[in-house]
């Protein structure tokens, strides 16, 4: 055991807060056309994981609060009905009453 616990010393990488620096300062080139009809790629910050991944969220939660009010009420039936019930409603609330709209903020480089 203690052997294993030595090796992560070495495992461990040398200099982590370049890593860490490193990892979080990734940024996107998005494509713009100027109002003269040239294209310009201007960097953008990174979205948040929530807005990467927002259709997925909604759609999970709204399927496993679904599915927990379902076996309240009616035992595991009721639980496999309301999950199909909260994925209908959230799917319905995600891709048509509240659809994305990508916002890219401009990072700038002084």
């Amino acid at each position: 055991m203690t052997l294993v616990a030595g090796l992560f010393i070495f495992a461990a990488p040398a200099n982590t807060e370049a890593l860490a620096v490193q990892a979080q300062t990734r940024s996107y080139y998005v494509r713009r056309v100027v109002r003269n009809g040239r294209v310009r790629y201007v960097r953008v910050r990174k979205p948040s994981y929530y807005r990467r991944h927002r259709n997925r969220i909604n759609v999970a939660a709204g399927t496993g609060a679904g599915a927990l009010i379902g076996a309240l009420a009616g035992g595991g039936k009721g639980a496999l009905i309301g999950a199909g019930i909260g994925a209908g409603g959230s799917a319905l609330y995600t891709y048509k009453l509240n659809k994305k709209k990508r916002r890219y903020k401009k990072i700038r480089r002084y």
